[in-house]
């Protein structure tokens, strides 16, 4: 029997090898081959964020940017935050989102830089009047081969980049959020199953695991929901910005039980569901999204 109303999970979406390409830093998604799918052409809306006001950070590009897209699409305004050096992105982004009714702007600031999370938060608190939804989604990602080769600055700058901005941005926050607001973090699937050659990244996604479930305990009584996202392996500029082994995309995404890497627009459904109302009895939860991988606390 054809069953042509279902899709196939293995093939939906690009599960071929990938082409060798150009690894730089910072990479655009605009030069990625094949280019992430991010929502742009496929994303349709139901308001189920209208009117409210989303800060999003690493918005420009990969998972941020489809789930910019997916909230301008359910009728959310939003502020993304990107790191300098990725304008090309964001411009090709806010073009997108402007095509929607709600206000949209973006915000450049270096998380490795103290201060500056804390800083574009209050900005786009100012442009937006007041915040419902953060998205704490900033990411860095480098592979290392030896341990002598991961030195403490590195370190230090991915915890700066993933997990002190976390810290940076809630605080200065705090302050604003009111009852029926919503914290999204993303963390990964390295959290819970590390890889040796991610051992800064995987470590401070595990702290992220861990601050979501923090957070949503200190939270809560102030009827704010916190919860995060642990995606598996995904197809976003990460990968070719020293996110891979030996630059090495030969086997990325395979291994998954579904035999192929995600896409961007595959995690954008969750955080929607997540700043909703449908998700009003829902909080101190990581979800992954991971092609299979198993993911626990």
């Amino acid at each position: 029997m054809n069953e042509k109303h279902l899709t196939d999970p293995r093939t939906v979406y690009y599960h071929q090898a990938f082409p060798e390409q150009a690894h730089q830093h910072p990479q655009l998604e605009q030069v990625m081959d094949p280019q992430p799918i991010t929502g742009e052409n496929e994303y349709q809306g139901n308001d189920r964020l209208k009117d409210r006001n989303a800060f999003i950070t690493g918005g420009d590009s990969g998972i941020g940017r489809a789930v910019a897209i997916a909230y301008a699409r359910e009728g959310a305004n939003a502020v993304i935050q990107y790191l300098p050096g990725e304008e090309k992105d964001v411009e090709d982004t806010l073009g997108i989102l402007q095509k929607e009714p709600g206000q949209f702007s973006a915000i450049p600031a270096d998380f490795r830089e103290s201060g500056q999370a804390s800083q574009a938060y209050r900005k786009a608190h100012d442009f937006l009047g007041t915040v419902d939804i953060l998205v704490l989604n900033s990411g860095e990602q480098v592979a290392i081969q030896q341990l002598q080769d991961l030195t403490i600055d590195r370190v230090k700058e991915t915890f700066d980049v993933k997990l002190f901005s976390i810290y940076e941005i809630v605080r200065e926050a705090e302050q604003d959020l009111v009852a029926g607001a919503s914290i999204i973090t993303t963390s990964s699937v390295q959290g819970f199953d590390p890889s040796p050659f991610f051992l800064d990244y995987a470590a401070s996604n595990g702290a992220i695991n861990n601050l979501t479930v923090s957070l949503s305990k200190y939270f809560a009584p102030k009827g704010i929901r916190v919860n995060g996202v642990a995606p598996g392996p995904v197809w976003t500029p990460l990968q070719l910005d020293g996110g891979r082994p030996n630059n090495d995309l030969s086997d990325f995404g395979q291994n998954t039980l579904l035999g192929r890497p995600g896409q961007p627009i595959e995690m954008a459904s969750l955080y929607v569901f997540l700043a909703s109302d449908a998700a009003s009895y829902v909080t101190s939860q990581v979800f992954g999204a991971t092609g299979g991988k198993a993911v626990h606390l």
